[in-house]
């Protein structure tokens, strides 16, 4: 692979294949087992071979399908046990790495860019990646003053690919959506294609980037790197050094797993308060853990990328800080009429108080404890419950609405909880939405009232 495929038919011709490769290998494998060969191992083979197809297709394009694996990929851990070893090792490979752009490519972008003497801002540059991902790909260099950075390329005809990508992948959601239990894959979709223009401006990302880099410059708990540069297709940052998060995720120990899950909780509720925007890409291939210090509570996190941002001037919305405390102290009525006032509920749907209560709890179960484990275990039996077709869940959730404003909210709040329980942390969530969430924190008794109303039902 040796750049992104630009032609719209080509690409629409690889992403269609992906229904018709699974296809093949079902009817393969289903005379397998009438040749004698177990199911397990027929179906084991038959998931390994996907994961496999569906990394190879979406790395290689780059573009909106490398987006949409990424944004995938940290809600593996709702998949089940038994499925989600594949699935895990392709969809994981896609938060930082992919085929790269040849060098003459790059060296041909950054002399447009940066003019035909590019070189004589740095002092070295490397022409190997140090990442590649859906739209850009980062090379290691050191500026013309010592500082070392990161230099991200856009690659030629990204804008393009994404759309098109996005478009077929919008007609083959119906194929991916079992991926994952519980989660709509069409709205996510068409979420992503609306964001297609600013994760393309790195005039954009460069404006959030130095906001939350300004913001967080002496915050002993969370590291941004500073902007050095930025063009319209080029963006020149300060490099940040660090165990990346899918790293701690595969290989690291309790500590480093809570540390990092304590922050990654931090940053989810503290970024939106302090800097009025939400980083909204966040898979493991963003974040990095800094261990400069002796002990874990020195450690920080590196924030990455934020070429896709939701601007909330007023930090998260008041309203969510109140249903959940109204949630939490078991006003049903209170509850529900917040979720029609946020257009969560339409006026013609007519539900039961206490039902949406008893769908909201177990969800919000996080909140209620000084510090939550959160694991795979914990996110598929919620991802179950909310897809199983006989369970009451299910047919409450299908009555929902969620509107636009709270879209990209809901999108980075399962997925940092998500990566949350992909590093198993036991992380203080309560704490810092106390801290941090508007509205949530007044007349808080919530602990003990939910225990109270869990016990009655």
């Amino acid at each position: 692979m040796s750049d992104l495929p630009r032609k719209a038919v080509t690409r629409t011709a690889r992403l269609a294949a992906l229904p018709l490769g699974i296809a093949g290998r079902a009817t393969l494998g289903f005379g397998k087992r009438i040749g004698g060969r177990s199911a397990e191992v027929v179906t084991a083979e038959l998931q390994q071979a996907t994961a496999d197809q569906l990394f190879k297709v979406l790395g290689e394009l780059k573009g909106g399908a490398m987006k949409f694996g990424q944004v995938l990929s940290v809600f593996e851990a709702a998949l089940p046990e038994e499925i989600a070893g594949p699935y895990r090792a392709a969809l994981t490979k896609l938060q930082d790495a992919a085929p790269p752009m040849p060098a003459a490519t790059v060296h041909a972008a950054l002399a447009e860019r940066l003019g035909e003497d590019w070189r004589s801002n740095f002092l070295s540059f490397d022409d190997k990646p140090a990442a590649a991902a859906s739209i850009g790909q980062v090379h290691r260099a050191v500026w013309h003053d010592g500082r070392e950075v990161a230099v991200k390329v856009q690659y030629p005809g990204a804008g393009d690919a994404l759309l098109s990508d996005l478009t077929q992948l919008s007609r083959v959601a119906w194929l991916l959506g079992p991926l994952i239990p519980g989660l709509d894959i069409k709205p996510l979709i068409s979420e992503l294609r609306e964001r297609v223009s600013e994760e393309l401006d790195y005039e954009l990302e460069a404006q959030a980037q130095r906001r939350h880099a300004e913001e967080f410059a002496d915050d002993p708990d969370i590291t941004v790197p500073r902007v050095v540069a930025q063009t319209d297709q080029v963006l020149v940052t300060e490099w940040l050094d660090g165990v990346p998060l899918a790293e701690v995720i595969a290989n690291g120990t309790e500590r480093e797993r809570d540390r990092a899950g304590q922050l990654l909780a931090r940053f989810l509720f503290a970024g939106p308060s302090r800097t009025g925007l939400l980083h909204a890409d966040p898979h493991p291939g963003n974040f990095r853990l800094i261990k400069d210090g002796r002990t874990a509570s020195d450690w920080r996190l590196g924030v990455l990328d934020f070429g896709t941002v939701d601007r909330l001037p007023e930090g998260l919305p008041t309203p969510i800080g109140y249903a959940l405390r109204m949630a939490l102290a078991g006003d049903a009525t209170g509850v529900l009429d917040m979720l029609r006032e946020e257009g969560f509920v339409k006026p013609s749907i007519e539900l039961d108080p206490d039902a949406v209560l008893e769908y909201l709890l177990p969800i919000i179960e996080p909140a209620t404890v000084e510090t939550f484990h959160f694991t795979r275990g914990w996110m598929r039996s919620q991802a179950a419950r909310i897809a199983d077709p006989r369970s009451p869940a299910y047919n409450l959730g299908k009555q929902l609405n969620l509107p636009p404003a709270y879209l990209l909210i809901h999108r980075v709040t399962l997925s940092t909880i998500g990566v949350l329980c992909q590093l198993s942390a036991k992380a203080p969530f309560r704490a810092e939405m106390l801290e941090w969430l508007p509205g949530f924190a007044e007349e808080t008794t919530a602990a003990q009232t939910l225990a109270e109303v869990l016990e009655e039902g």
